[in-house]
Formats: structure tokens, C-alpha cells, sequence
């Protein structure tokens, strides 16, 4: 199966920062997203079944699942294990040779808007025609979360865009 790049791996922690929810303790703990979801470590979404864990109604529930948080170490094995579903659903929904760096740029983006959003997408669609110039384009247009544009996000999509593009 083909991985992730090192250039995709640090885009995706760059944007994804790794935040922590209570900087007093020494491991990383939950926090939310900009759009409700409880997260940790570099983006990972908790999940409860198949649903994500969201709202801060839910602070006691998930420090129950994470009671002493995650180590640095943790928090990149769960990022890997992230990214190795994303690396499959991309290689399932690309239909063409990709080079290293589009099939990164592709990673980081279904890692961010879901792999069900990348398989909808024209962005998808661009790929699997070849139009690769056109694909690049479309990047920018999910830069929204819950509606709105989000400033990191139309960053991210350019770096996204930017790494697609590089041979």
C-alpha cells in the first residue's frame, strides 16, 4: 500500500497544529475543532461508534475516554494509523498515476474534509480525467467549515494545491 510522503506528512501537521486542551497537564489532552468535533493529537476526530463526538456537553465523556490525555509518541502513532485509512481511500478512488506529491496533497485533503466529501468532489472528478492544472484549482473551494470561511483553511487548500502541483 502506498504512504503518505514526508512533505504531505508535514503539511498535515503544520495545519493541523497539535493542540491541547488543558496546557497545565504534561500529556496532550482533548479539545474541539472549529466546527464542534472533539479532537487530539494532530486532527484526530473522536468518535463514539460511527458518529463524532461533539459539543462541550460531551467535555466529561471524552475525558473519560482520554483520562490522561496522549504522549507526544501516541498522538504520531494515531496520526500514522489516520493517515494509512486516508492512503487507502484515496488509492481506491484514484483512477490514474498520481506522483508522490499529488497523492500527498490528496492524503491531506481527505484527511481533512472526509473521504466520502473527496469522492463526491470535482476535484476527484479533474484527477481521474488527467486535467491536473484544472484539479489544482478546485482546492481552494473547500476552504468553509459550518458555512464559513475559515482563514487557516484557505491556506491550507493553496499548500494543498501547491504540493499537487509540484513534480
Amino acid at each position: 500500500m502506498r504512504e503518505i510522503n514526508q512533505a504531505g506528512l508535514d503539511l498535515v501537521k503544520s495545519f493541523e497544529g497539535i493542540l491541547d486542551g488543558d496546557p497545565t497537564t504534561v500529556n496532550l489532552d482533548p479539545y474541539l475543532d472549529p466546527v464542534g468535533i472533539w479532537t487530539i493529537g494532530w486532527g484526530h476526530a473522536i468518535r463514539v461508534g460511527n458518529d463524532f463526538l461533539r459539543g462541550r456537553e460531551n467535555r466529561g465523556r471524552v475525558k473519560e475516554m482520554y483520562p490522561d490525555g496522549l504522549t507526544l509518541a501516541q498522538a504520531e502513532t494515531l496520526l500514522r494509523a489516520d493517515l494509512l485509512d486516508k492512503c487507502r481511500d484515496v488509492e481506491a478512488l484514484v483512477k490514474v498515476p498520481l506522483n508522490d506529491n499529488q497523492f500527498a496533497a490528496l492524503v491531506s485533503f481527505a484527511y481533512n474534509v472526509g473521504s466520502g466529501n473527496l469522492s463526491r468532489s470535482t476535484l476527484l472528478r479533474l484527477v481521474n480525467e488527467r486535467n491536473f492544472v484544472a484539479a489544482s484549482q478546485e482546492f481552494p473551494k473547500w476552504n468553509k467549515a459550518d458555512g464559513k470561511e475559515l482563514a487557516g483553511l484557505t491556506r491550507r487548500r493553496m499548500a494543498e494545491a501547491a504540493l499537487f502541483m509540484k513534480a
